[in-house]
């Protein structure tokens, strides 16, 4: 389907306001695409990125915004939706508590939905297989697993217009996709990633998310203007 503005395709892309995000959306722009936001607020600790996703839908001239509510607070069971702390220690080698129960394949299905209603047949998510902290739904295996599925159970697939479902960092470390956000010209404080963020607005600095952020950044010699407590 083509934008009716400017006579562009449209893609839906997945954005939470955080930085893998962000790229992504400006990546699918790069790619000539009229960009569809789709933000889910789902019951997050705290509201800072769906701000985020706002002020960057602004930014980057996106086509269309929609942020609808699905609180996954209901279910609990992540220290992002529950009363749970928020890991400090370090980055580790399980599955963290700030893993939320499926969510990337709840989200992926309500971007499919949202892409199928309007038309779009291409799909951006910003998932990362390499510095990210272990989640199970990140990895190409997954990815390529919710494609077929996308394929089978909706109409445009059953019809023989199957979905797109493009993750352009799925193979870049977090140094190349700071280098991606400088090339691309985007500053990093449009963006957020903290997980736990201070009553001041700050970034913890100590999340696995900071620290993954904050190494990424060091290792690609690119200051990152977000503002962290430690």
């Amino acid at each position: 389907m083509l934008d009716r503005e400017n006579g562009k395709p449209l893609a839906v892309v997945l954005l939470s306001g955080g930085l893998d995000s962000m790229v992504t959306a400006a990546l699918a722009q790069e790619a000539g695409f009229a960009v569809h936001a789709l933000t889910v607020d789902y019951g997050q600790r705290h509201k800072l990125e769906l701000q985020s996703a706002a002020a960057i839908v602004e930014r980057l001239g996106l086509a269309a915004h929609t942020q609808i509510a699905l609180d996954l607070r209901a279910f609990g069971g992540s220290a992002l939706t529950d009363s749970i702390d928020v890991p400090k220690g370090g980055v580790g080698q399980d599955i963290p508590v700030t893993y939320v129960p499926a969510r990337n394949l709840v989200f992926l299905a309500l971007t499919t939905a949202c892409a199928e209603a309007a038309g779009a047949r291409d799909v951006f998510i910003g998932v990362n297989a390499l510095d990210y902290s272990g989640y199970p739904d990140c990895r190409p295996e997954f990815i390529a697993s919710f494609s077929e599925t996308a394929r089978l159970g909706t109409k445009a697939g059953v019809e023989g217009a199957p979905f797109r479902v493009h993750t352009p960092l799925q193979h870049l470390t977090k140094a190349d996709i700071a280098r991606e956000s400088a090339r691309l010209g985007l500053d990093p404080a449009w963006s957020w990633s903290c997980y736990d963020p201070t009553p001041e607005g700050l970034a913890c600095g100590l999340c696995d998310s900071c620290r993954l952020r904050k190494k990424g950044f060091a290792e690609a010699g690119i200051v990152d203007s977000t503002r962290y407590n430690a």
